[in-house]
C-alpha cells in the first residue's frame, strides 16, 4: 500500500470515517443522491487532446482527487460555479460545523480540472456562512442534530479521554484504599479487643493461680505445724558405691532374697526400692540389741538401691537427692574407687549423713565365717593375723577417706564427742556373703534416724512424691515407679506429671507395691492398694505416661486446688532435664528398658565417646517394626552408619528384626550397658577403617623430600632413589612433583624401604629408598628432567585435602597440618 500510495495514517482514517458519516447523513436527508462510484484510474495529469489513454488517465486522476477529498458533487440543480480557489496542502481540519446550503453545481463540466476545483471549493466553503439560529427546513435541522451527535462522539480529544480514565482509576484506587484502611482499622480494633480480652483472662488466670498458690502454701504451713515426734515416717536410705562392691548383695542378705544373681552380669542397672517393715528390722537386729538396748521407733525403712557403674551417674544423683541417710559401700580389699569418690562427693554436697560399710571383710586371710553375727563377736573369733590384716586395711580406708576430707573411725571406737561431731563418719565392717556386721548397719541407721533426723522424718500431710523410673510392664502397659515420701496417694486421684511437652494430668488407675522386703524392680505379685501413706515405693498405673520425666515431682489436684498453679509448680524444675533427652536431626536410635538407663546411654554417647555419637530418636520398651522404619531414613539421608538401633535390656520383636535385615538397619542389643558400648564402638572403628581404606586412593599425606644424590639406584622407570623426609609424612601411594620446574609430575610412590624393611610410611627425619612409577610419562628420567637440586613435594588437591580431614584427621599432627597449609599456597588451592 505504501508503494501504491494508498497507505493512510490513523488520522487520515479518522478523517475518512468522519467524512463518510457526514455523507451518509446528507444522503439520509435527501441532499445527495446515490452516485455509483467509479473505479479510480491513476495516471499523469496532462493537457486535453493528448490521446485517448492520456485522457483516461486525466479523468482517473480527477476522480481519485475527488475520492481523497471525499466531497459530494451535486448534479440535480444548476447553479453558478463558486469562486475558484487554489488547492491547499492537506492539514488537520478544525472541528466541523454544519454545512451552509448552496446551489448545486452543474452536473456536466467539460473540463475535469474545473469540476475538481469546484468540489474542493465547495468543501472548503461548506460551513463558512451557516447560521445555526436561522430558520431552516426540517430536514436540515435533523441533519444538524445528527452531525452534532456525530461530532461529540467521534471527535473527543484522546488526551482528555486518557486523563479522565486516569482520574477515574485514581479515584477507584482511593476508594479501595479507604476501604482497606477501614478494614484494617476494624481488624486492629478486633485484635486489640481480643488482646485486651486475652490479657484480662491471663490476668484473671494469674490472679487465680496466685490465690491457689497462697492457699496451698498456707495449707502446707498448717500441715507442717501439725507434725509430731510420735508420728514418724520411714527413713529413706540410699545405698551407694563403686560397681561390684556388694551393694545389692548386702540388701539381699537383709531381705533374704537373691536379686543380685538374677541381674544381667550380676550388676545393678536400674534404680530400685525395698521396704523393710518394723518387725523385719527388729528381727534382724535382735541379737545385737540384746547388748545395745536400742528401741526401734521408726515404722520401717525404705532402702533405694542405685547402680554403681560409671554410666549411671544420673541414677546415683537421683537416689542421693531423695534420701535421708545413706550407706556408702567400700570394698575393704580395694579401698576407695572412682564411683565411690563420686558418690561421696554427692552426699557431702547435699549434706546427707551417711555410714561407711567396709564390705568383704570375709576376704581377709583365714577368716572364720560366723553367719549373721554382730561384727564385734565375729572379730573376737578370728585369729590374730586376720585381725591384724583387718586393722591394716581399715586404717588404709580411713587414710583414703581423710584424703577426701572425711574424718572417720570404727563405730564402736567412736567416743561421745565423735558422735556429737557431725564431721565424723562411722565405719562398719560387713560381709554381704556370710552376714557379719549387717545387723550393725541396720541398728546404726535406726539410731541415726531416731537421734539426729527425727525432725526431718516426722510425717507430714503435704504430698512429697518423686518419679524414680518409667518402664513398660507386660500386662500393665507403661508404668511409673514413684517414691512417696510424705502425704497420701489414693486411687482415682488426678495426678499431674512433668513431661518435655508440658504437664499432663491423668487419673491414677492403680497403686501397686511389692510385698514387704521385696525389690520393686523385680517382677512379683504386686499388692493393690486404695490408699498409700508415705514413705513407700509405689508403682503407678495410668494413661499417657510414656513421656514422664524421671526425677520430677508428682502432684495431686485436690478439690480445693487451682489446676494451673499445680501445673506450673510441677514444671518449675524441668530446665535441668530438658537437655538430657534432646535429639539431633541425624544420628542413631537408642531404646532402653527404663528412662534412667536411657539417660545413661545418651550421656555416654555424647560425652564419653570421641567424637560424640549423635542420637536422632529415643524410646522406652521393646523395639517394634515402626522403630526400624523410623531409623531406616538415615540410609536415604546418606548416613548409613546411623541406621542403627542401640537396644539396652529390651525385647526385639521378630517382625522388627526381619524388617531391619531387609532395610539395612543394624540392631545392637545387650543386657549389660558397657557390653552395648563395646559393640557399637567396635562397629564404628570397623566402619572408620573401611572408610579409610576407600579414601586411601584419594587422600594424599603432605610431605617434602630431599633427594640423596649418593643413593640413586635407578634413573628410569621405575625410578629408585634415596630420599630424606624433610617435612611431613611420605606414604605409599603419594604422588610426587617438582613445583620449581612448573609442577613437573615425577610419579607415584609404590614402595618404601627403610633399613632393609618394607614400610608403608616414612616420617620426618627418616631416610629411605623410594620406588617411583610414572604411568603417564614412563620416559621421565632422573638427571634429565629433574635432579637432586630440586626437592620432591606431595601433589595435593582440594579433594585429597578433604579426604584427609574426614578420614585421617587424627593421623596427622599439628606440624603436618601446617605443612598442608603451606602446600595449599604453593598449589593455589582455595
Amino acid at each position: 500500500m505504501k508503494r501504491n500510495g494508498t497507505y493512510l495514517t490513523p488520522a487520515q482514517k479518522r478523517k475518512q470515517k468522519l467524512a463518510q458519516e457526514r455523507l451518509e447523513a446528507m444522503r439520509a436527508a435527501g441532499m445527495v443522491p446515490d452516485v455509483e462510484r467509479k473505479k479510480p484510474v491513476y495516471g499523469n495529469k496532462k493537457g486535453k487532446g493528448k490521446g485517448k489513454g492520456k485522457g483516461k488517465a486525466a479523468q482517473a486522476k480527477k476522480e481519485d482527487e475527488e475520492e481523497e477529498e471525499e466531497e459530494p458533487v451535486p448534479t440535480e440543480e444548476k447553479a453558478p460555479a463558486p469562486e475558484k480557489k487554489a488547492p491547499t496542502p492537506e492539514k488537520k481540519e478544525p472541528a466541523p460545523e454544519p454545512p451552509q446550503p448552496t446551489q448545486p453545481t452543474p452536473s456536466s463540466e467539460p473540463d475535469g480540472d474545473k469540476s475538481s476545483d469546484s468540489g474542493a471549493e465547495w468543501d472548503a466553503d461548506s460551513g463558512d456562512d451557516w447560521d445555526a439560529d436561522s430558520t431552516s427546513p426540517p430536514q436540515f435541522q435533523s441533519l444538524s442534530k445528527k452531525l452534532e451527535a456525530i461530532t461529540v462522539d467521534d471527535t473527543e480529544d484522546l488526551i482528555a479521554h486518557e486523563k479522565a480514565k486516569e482520574q477515574e482509576r485514581l479515584r477507584q484506587l482511593g476508594l479501595e484504599r479507604e476501604k482497606r484502611a477501614a478494614e484494617d482499622a476494624a481488624r486492629l480494633a478486633l485484635e486489640q479487643a481480643a488482646s485486651e480480652e486475652l490479657s484480662r483472662k491471663e490476668q484473671m488466670a494469674a490472679m487465680a493461680r496466685e490465690e491457689g498458690r497462697k492457699k496451698r502454701e498456707r495449707m502446707e504451713q498448717e500441715n507442717l505445724a501439725r507434725r509430731t515426734r510420735d508420728d514418724l515416717r520411714c527413713p529413706i536410705v540410699v545405698i551407694m558405691g563403686h560397681v561390684d562392691t556388694g551393694k545389692t548383695k548386702l540388701l539381699d542378705k537383709i531381705r533374704k532374697t537373691n536379686v543380685q544373681e538374677g541381674e544381667a552380669g550380676g550388676i545393678t542397672q536400674q534404680i530400685g526400692a525395698t521396704y523393710f517393715e518394723k518387725k523385719t528390722l527388729e528381727a534382724q537386729t535382735r541379737r545385737l540389741n540384746e547388748t545395745e538396748k536400742v528401741e526401734v521407733t521408726v515404722p520401717g525403712m525404705l532402702v533405694i538401691d542405685t547402680p554403681g557403674h560409671e554410666s549411671f551417674t544420673n541414677l546415683r544423683s537421683r537416689g542421693s537427692s531423695l534420701c535421708d541417710v545413706a550407706i556408702l559401700v567400700v570394698d575393704l580389699m580395694h579401698g576407695l574407687e572412682q564411683q565411690t569418690i563420686e558418690s561421696l562427693n554427692m552426699l557431702r554436697k547435699r549434706g546427707t549423713p551417711f555410714v561407711v560399710a567396709l564390705n568383704k571383710v570375709d576376704r581377709c586371710y583365714a577368716w572364720k565365717t560366723c553367719p549373721d553375727t554382730p561384727i564385734r563377736e565375729a572379730l573376737e573369733q578370728q585369729p590374730e593375723g586376720t585381725v591384724q590384716e583387718f586393722r591394716s586395711r581399715s586404717t588404709d580406708a580411713k587414710v583414703q577417706l581423710q584424703e577426701q576430707g572425711v574424718n572417720s573411725n570404727i563405730y564402736w571406737e567412736m567416743g561421745d564427742e565423735d558422735w556429737e561431731n557431725s564431721d565424723f563418719i562411722p565405719l562398719v565392717p560387713t560381709s554381704a556373703i556370710s552376714g557379719e556386721g549387717v545387723q550393725d548397719v541396720l541398728l546404726l541407721l535406726c539410731q541415726i534416724a531416731q537421734r539426729k533426723l527425727w525432725r526431718q522424718i516426722m510425717w507430714c500431710a503435704n504430698l512429697q512424691c518423686t518419679v524414680l523410673e518409667v518402664k513398660a510392664i507386660d500386662g500393665l502397659g507403661m508404668t511409673v515407679d514413684v517414691l512417696l515420701v510424705n502425704g497420701y496417694l489414693r486411687e482415682g486421684d488426678k495426678a499431674v506429671f512433668c513431661t518435655l511437652d508440658g504437664p499432663i494430668i491423668t487419673e491414677i488407675r492403680g497403686l501397686l507395691t511389692p510385698p514387704p522386703s521385696r525389690e520393686m524392680r523385680i517382677k512379683s505379685e504386686y499388692i493393690h492398694h486404695k490408699v498409700v501413706k508415705g514413705a513407700l515405693g509405689i508403682k503407678l498405673i495410668g494413661n499417657n505416661l510414656e513421656k514422664v520425666m524421671a526425677g520430677t515431682p508428682v502432684m495431686i489436684v485436690g478439690p480445693d486446688d487451682e489446676e494451673e498453679d499445680i501445673k506450673s509448680e510441677v514444671m518449675s524444675d524441668l530446665t535441668n532435664l530438658t537437655s538430657k533427652l534432646s535429639t539431633d536431626k541425624k544420628g542413631v536410635m537408642v531404646q532402653a528398658s527404663t528412662l534412667g538407663a536411657l539417660e545413661a546411654l545418651l550421656q555416654f554417647l555424647r560425652e564419653e565417646t570421641k567424637p560424640p555419637i549423635p542420637v536422632s530418636a529415643v524410646g522406652i520398651g521393646a523395639v517394634h517394626k515402626r522403630d526400624v522404619t523410623k531409623i531406616s531414613i538415615m540410609n536415604e539421608k546418606g548416613c548409613p552408619e546411623y541406621a542403627t538401633i542401640l537396644a539396652f535390656d529390651v525385647v526385639i520383636e521378630r517382625e522388627a528384626r526381619e524388617h531391619a535385615n531387609e532395610n539395612g538397619v543394624r540392631i545392637f542389643t545387650a543386657d549389660i550397658i558397657y557390653h552395648l558400648f563395646d559393640q557399637f564402638t567396635r562397629f564404628m572403628e570397623e566402619l572408620q577403617e573401611q572408610r579409610r581404606t576407600e579414601a586411601a586412593a584419594v587422600a594424599v599425606f603432605p610431605s617434602i623430600c630431599k633427594i640423596l644424590p649418593q643413593h640413586i639406584f635407578n634413573t628410569k622407570d621405575p625410578i629408585i632413589i634415596g630420599v630424606e623426609v624433610v617435612e611431613g609424612i611420605l606414604k605409599v601411594g603419594t604422588p610426587l612433583c617438582v613445583p620449581a620446574l612448573g609442577g613437573l609430575y615425577v610419579g607415584k610412590v609404590i614402595s618404601i624401604e627403610c633399613n632393609g624393611k618394607t614400610e608403608d610410611i616414612a616420617r620426618k627425619g627418616t631416610s629411605a629408598a623410594a620406588k617411583i612409577v610414572n604411568e603417564t610419562n614412563p620416559t621421565i628420567t632422573y638427571g634429565r628432567q629433574f635432579d637432586a637440586r630440586h626437592n620432591l613435594y606431595s601433589m595435593l588437591t582440594r579433594q585429597s585435602i578433604d579426604a584427609l580431614k574426614e578420614n585421617f584427621k587424627e593421623k596427622l599432627e599439628t606440624e603436618d597440618w601446617r605443612l598442608v597449609v603451606k602446600l595449599k599456597k604453593i598449589y593455589n588451592i582455595i
